[in-house]
């Protein structure tokens, strides 16, 4: 069975659409939620569901990063995973972080990449005029939201769409792509999944 640590920083839906997934003849299971945020919202959801633990507050590491990692990676090898999910982790890792799990590290991206890579993709896809939007699995390489599309969903932006009333929609999306490309990752496919 192929254990998957999940990374979070909120609320967690994506997390809890990965573990809900993972049941049944799904060939993972996750082994561990970890959030950069002891308030993360996703920790009670994944203690809820009998998943550990573990959280690792970026604050006391402002400016020791490679700190913050090594502690990230302490509690990642006591869990043994075989994947990682990145799953709303609002820190950006640096590549050697990225390099210890290479191949085996996947995250979501609302956008359709290579297009807006980083933050507030919503907005900057209305602001752009683009006809669709939507999300991406990749897999994680050291360049920010780079390395190898696994899936990617797309909705169409109406004419009275906002940010939020985008997000939402391609949340929809995200909820239906990440579970998908997750199992076919596991069972060893790395052709796209385009929904």
């Amino acid at each position: 069975m192929t254990r998957v640590a999940i990374l979070i920083s909120g609320g967690g839906s994506n997390m809890v659409t990965l573990a809900d997934s993972m049941t049944g003849d799904h060939p993972a299971r996750p082994c561990l939620v970890l959030a950069n945020d002891p308030q993360a919202g996703g920790l009670a959801k994944a203690a809820a569901r009998g998943i550990p633990t573990e959280t690792v507050d970026h604050r006391p590491y402002r400016s020791d990063r490679p700190g913050f990692e090594a502690e990230l990676t302490s509690r990642l090898e006591a869990a043994a995973p075989d994947v990682i999910c990145l799953a709303g982790f609002m820190r950006i890792l640096t590549a050697d972080f990225v390099t210890r799990w290479e191949g085996r590290m996947l995250n979501i991206h609302p956008s359709l990449l290579p297009k807006y890579r980083g933050l507030d993709t919503h907005a900057r896809a209305i602001a752009a005029g683009d006809a669709e939007h939507g999300c991406s699995v990749h897999l994680v390489t050291p360049e920010l939201d780079d390395g190898p599309i696994l899936g990617q969903a797309r909705v169409p932006i109406e004419a009275d769409d906002t940010p939020e009333t985008l997000a939402a929609r391609v949340l929809v999306q995200e909820h239906r792509l990440y579970p998908a490309v997750l199992r076919r990752f596991v069972e060893g496919r790395r052709d796209r999944l385009d929904l």
